[in-house]
């Protein structure tokens, strides 16, 4: 399961926009869980008016362009004199392989592996009694949602349709006075075989003074709090269904999270300057505040080995704080951009950032083995990194959540949309 996550500034995609090199993976996912802040600029109009679509299906675009490639680009390349390099080339390993060559080879030569690296790059142990699929696969859009800026999509194989059930959907505002959709949450829930999973993609409240930490804690609060999934007995697939984020078996947490330095690092540009960022990490005001227990209690995060990923200058690696003739906000550099996970059977084999000038913060994304409860096999789950497709919705379910989501329209005359594109 590749999860990834970007606030993109604001800014619409152009065509040429490449996302190949924030979506590598060693090996091809079985699904890609995309979570985007700011695709809309966060202005009144925006945020007080009808939604603007139109970032949003050119971010799909991309996506679909990078995951399963352009046809007509893929027959002009056959026919290229890159065709005889092509066929020589070795095929992918499956992610049944890695996890298989994790245990067979030494850390340094796995980890080698993974990067890619070609010298010195242990060769693959025999091949017998193990899929080697050169085959490129499909994916296909699983479901999409959108509130003013933030947008959360996933994409599946299409092998997996068949075994995906009861995805729902839930947002929460907490932008403007407390429930607009500048600010706040989008979470899909959907069941894979017998396994429950939830996506949260998130916007919370930014600033940098102190306290503005509490109010971040709060959104995330209010969000566990109102995050509610209805149930239906019309709908299909097993006959449990969770209601809230917690009673989910698998819980993925993404999005611009917020989280600053705090005030007293006073070396922050000595430790900016040696690349020091364990020395900085002790100021996050993330760890700062889940080791206190004050958020995320019992949630896991990877180890952070990437720079701050928050505020360059655009199209630059420069970051705003270190250019004061830059008409941008100076901001003191943070690791605003997180993935955090809960639950069993979650294993996390990357932790990364992207390098992408496109926005004044870089993309993040994670890499997961996920452990599935298979039908008829209780005692022999299946390590697949998966989260799967779903069947569609009945009516009476989609004008379920048209309703709920109508309320929040009513209330706040955001301009949350009335119902899930899928």
């Amino acid at each position: 399961m590749f999860v990834g996550t970007w606030n993109v500034g604001g800014k619409s995609p152009h065509d040429g926009l490449n996302l190949k090199d924030w979506l590598k993976s060693p090996a091809p996912a079985d699904i890609y869980v995309l979570g985007f802040q700011e695709i809309v600029p966060l202005n009144a109009g925006n945020v007080l008016g009808a939604e603007d679509n139109g970032p949003a299906a050119k971010w799909l675009s991309l996506i679909r362009q990078a995951l399963n490639g352009n046809r007509s680009s893929q027959a002009e390349f056959s026919d290229s004199p890159q065709r005889e390099l092509l066929q020589s080339l070795k095929p992918r390993l499956s992610f049944s392989d890695l996890l298989s060559l994790e245990d067979e080879l030494d850390q340094e030569n796995f980890d080698r592996l993974l990067s890619g690296s070609e010298e010195g790059s242990p060769s693959p142990p025999s091949t017998s009694g193990r899929h080697m699929s050169p085959v490129r696969r499909r994916y296909c859009l699983a479901a999409s949602k959108q509130m003013v800026g933030i947008f959360l999509c996933v994409w599946v194989r299409e092998d997996l349709r068949s075994h995906v059930s009861n995805l729902k959907v839930s947002c929460v505002g907490r932008g403007i006075m407390g429930y607009l959709g500048n600010k706040g949450s989008i979470s899909i829930s959907m069941t894979l075989h017998q396994t429950t999973f939830c996506f949260v993609c998130t916007h919370l409240t930014s600033g940098e003074k102190e306290g503005d930490e509490v109010k971040r804690n709060s959104d995330v609060m209010e969000i566990l709090r109102k995050t509610k999934f209805s149930n239906s007995s019309r709908l299909l697939g097993p006959s449990f269904s969770p209601d809230s984020i917690l009673d989910h078996d698998k819980i993925i947490w993404l999005g611009d999270l917020n989280y600053r330095l705090a005030s007293s690092c006073s070396d922050m540009h000595e430790l900016l300057w040696r690349n020091d960022w364990q020395a900085l990490l002790e100021k996050d005001q993330l760890k700062i505040e889940q080791r206190a227990g004050r958020v995320f209690k019992g949630w896991e995060e990877g180890n952070i080995y990437f720079a701050p990923t928050y505020k360059y200058l655009v199209n630059s690696d420069h970051y705003a704080v270190q250019n004061s003739k830059s008409k941008e906000k100076r901001r003191t550099p943070a690791w605003c951009d997180r993935i955090l996970w809960r639950g069993d059977g979650l294993k996390q084999i990357w932790y990364l950032r992207g390098e992408s000038r496109f926005s004044d913060h870089r993309p993040v994304y994670s890499l997961f083995s996920v452990q599935v409860d298979v039908p008829n096999r209780p005692n022999r789950p299946t390590v697949a990194p998966t989260a799967g497709l779903l069947r569609p919705l009945p009516a009476s379910c989609v004008a379920k959540v048209q309703a709920e989501e109508m309320l929040l329209i009513t209330r706040a005359q955001s301009c949350i949309s009335s119902a899930p594109r899928f």
